[in-house]
């Protein structure tokens, strides 16, 4: 169909009847678009059959060794990805030709090499868009999880472990790479900036998994992360602007940072209001969904607005969470509803970091990657070094198991490769300093789960206090 299309709208007869007749030429051109639609749509449903089955063969492999699931998932991902079987690929990793999956559709659907690129980068699109929602539903189904009179006991606590845990790594790992490196100073600020990061959609599943999220420890570590985010937001908007034109934008930073309390602390403040309209809202409802729909609109509309206003829209996701996280219908509880739509939207997200992780920069043969690995071996250290002491700023609570607090917040995740993807299209990271950083954020996100899991085992976890 696609090849005679295109025979047709090349002929000279058509190109004569086009000219006479508009509205043919319109419809043909209509006709030519549908064909292209449904094969981006093949080509999403294929990598969503290689992200399904890596999701379960790697996430209950992982859970049979003992280990998070999730860390299964990032492992499917690695496998299914750049790494090995380039079954999904995206385009920062490589060119249509490098996925195997449109040289199936290459091969079943007629696909022509001059669209194939266009049609993979549209597929690559649509897979990121289902990824980012996963994460939402993620950070939403942790903010249901979550109690928000605990976080607010540990709100202090969250909040120091997050200053240290940006403050010490940043310029322990900026000070580092110019004395030691001799890195030029903005380089070394962008990848002192990239140390800051933590994942919270990682840390916060690995929790869940363990049932550990609840805990004074899961608290603080959640709490942190969320606060983590922001302050990663306004370093990485600080170091952007400085790359770009030598000098830092004050105003947008004073913007992040009354932007993201007034969002947070709003949403907080307004939550028993939003809770109570929500519920006689839904009782209204007789039709199937009526409590999971309305909810994950809510989730969807703070999403936005925290987007809109230059934040991450998982901050929003998890605030709407901890507005609903009381929330109960009759017999429905919205946290049940939630659990089966994260069970299919989520994994996405997870396979889809695997994916990215180029495991090539692990080869020493490559002169650029043995510097690479001189300068990660620093990065690892500082990353994992200056995430674990924030642990120990927790004060006036007996028995708290700082280490694993502290190990809560070492894993990197997307987060730091969005710092390295900002730092590398900036032009301001050299090849090797790329290279360490991408490997940094490998080693933290896969060492972290396992290691959380350990540290929460071993130590003796303190009970969250219970409010009469």
């Amino acid at each position: 169909m696609i090849d005679l299309v295109a025979g047709v709208s090349s002929s000279p007869v058509f190109f004569h009847l086009s000219d006479t007749f508009p509205l043919l030429a319109t419809a043909t051109e209509e006709a030519s678009a549908e064909p292209e639609s449904v094969i981006i749509l093949c080509g999403v449903l294929l990598s969503l059959v290689a992200i399904f089955i890596a999701s379960k063969a790697g996430g209950e492999f992982f859970n049979w060794l003992g280990f998070p699931p999730v860390l299964g998932e990032l492992v499917g991902g690695v496998v299914i990805g750049v790494s090995a079987l380039h079954l999904v690929v995206f385009p920062e990793n490589g060119d249509y030709t490098s996925s195997l999956i449109m040289s199936i559709l290459q091969a079943t659907t007629g696909l022509e090499p001059n669209a194939a690129q266009t049609t993979y980068e549209a597929t690559s699109e649509v897979l990121s868009v289902l990824a980012e929602l996963g994460v939402i539903v993620l950070l939403f189904e942790i903010g249901l999880e979550s109690n928000i009179r605990q976080l607010l006991e540990v709100g202090i606590q969250s909040l120091l472990v997050a200053v240290v845990g940006v403050t010490v790594p940043f310029v322990a790992g900026t000070a580092g790479l110019i004395l030691i490196f001799h890195t030029p100073t903005v380089a070394a600020i962008f990848a002192g900036a990239a140390l800051t990061a933590t994942s919270i959609g990682i840390t916060s599943r690995v929790l869940t998994e363990i049932g550990q999220l609840s805990s004074t420890e899961g608290q603080i570590i959640l709490g942190a992360a969320v606060m983590d985010d922001i302050l990663g937001i306004i370093v990485l908007a600080v170091v952007a602007s400085l790359a770009k034109t030598g000098e830092i934008d004050v105003l947008n930073t004073v913007y992040l940072i009354i932007s993201a309390s007034v969002f947070l602390v709003g949403a907080i403040l307004l939550g028993r209001f939003f809770n109570n309209s929500f519920v006689a809202l839904a009782k209204q409802f007789k039709t199937r969904g009526r409590v999971v729909i309305p909810a994950l609109t809510l989730a969807l509309v703070l999403s936005y607005i925290a987007a809109a206003i230059n934040l991450e829209a998982i901050l929003g996701a998890f605030a709407a969470g901890l507005v609903l996280d009381e929330t109960d219908i009759e017999d429905q509880h919205l946290e049940d509803l939630i659990i089966p739509i994260a069970g299919v939207i989520v994994p996405v997200f997870f396979v889809t970091v695997g994916t990215k992780t180029d495991l090539s920069v692990l080869n020493p043969a490559i002169p650029e990657n043995r510097e690479g690995l001189i300068i990660a071996s620093f990065l690892i250290v500082v990353a994992m070094i200056g995430k674990v002491v924030s642990g120990w700023s927790v004060f006036g609570i007996p028995q708290v198991n700082r280490l694993a607090i502290g190990v809560g917040m070492i894993p990197r995740g997307e987060v730091g490769l969005v710092f390295a993807a900002v730092g590398s299209d900036s032009g301001a990271l050299s090849p090797a300093l790329d290279v360490a950083i991408i490997l940094m954020v490998i080693l933290t996100t896969f060492v972290a789960p396992p290691l959380l899991r350990v540290v929460m085992k071993t130590e003796e976890v303190a009970e969250p206090e219970t409010s009469s």
